[in-house]
């Protein structure tokens, strides 16, 4: 009986793994990156930065640095307005996304223009190894 009660809970618990992969794998699927916060952060590292500007555009703001070298970018801090929303459906006014060569490894919301952050005309560059 104990055996048959272990068989049960291990089928029920398959069930709804397989549930929750199949609902997160829809969201990503579609092609669309989703503009809730707490869905945004989970699936944005998900996305390529060809991906991303496909659906929101050119960001209002970048920073980017570079090996000193070479010139290649290793890191960049993208600048959007406007495009996610808080649990009560209102906008934050700047979401900042940080990457490391080409995947965003950071997310930040602001209620404010961003402008003393990437825009204030920093350049960082980092010696070649």
């Amino acid at each position: 009986m104990k055996y048959l009660a272990y068989c049960c809970l291990a089928i029920l618990q398959a069930c709804f793994i397989q549930a929750a992969v199949a609902e997160e794998s829809t969201s990503i699927t579609n092609g669309n990156i989703p503009t809730l916060e707490k869905d945004f952060v989970n699936s944005i590292n998900k996305f390529s930065k060809e991906q991303i500007i496909a659906q929101f555009g050119e960001p209002a703001q970048t920073d980017d640095v570079k090996v000193k070298s070479t010139g290649k970018v290793v890191a960049s801090i993208w600048q959007y307005h406007y495009i996610n929303t808080d649990a009560e459906g209102s906008y934050y006014e700047t979401t900042e996304l940080d990457f490391i060569d080409d995947k965003v490894v950071m997310v930040a919301f602001m209620n404010n223009d961003g402008a003393e952050g990437p825009g204030a005309g920093q350049q960082y560059q980092i010696p070649a190894k």
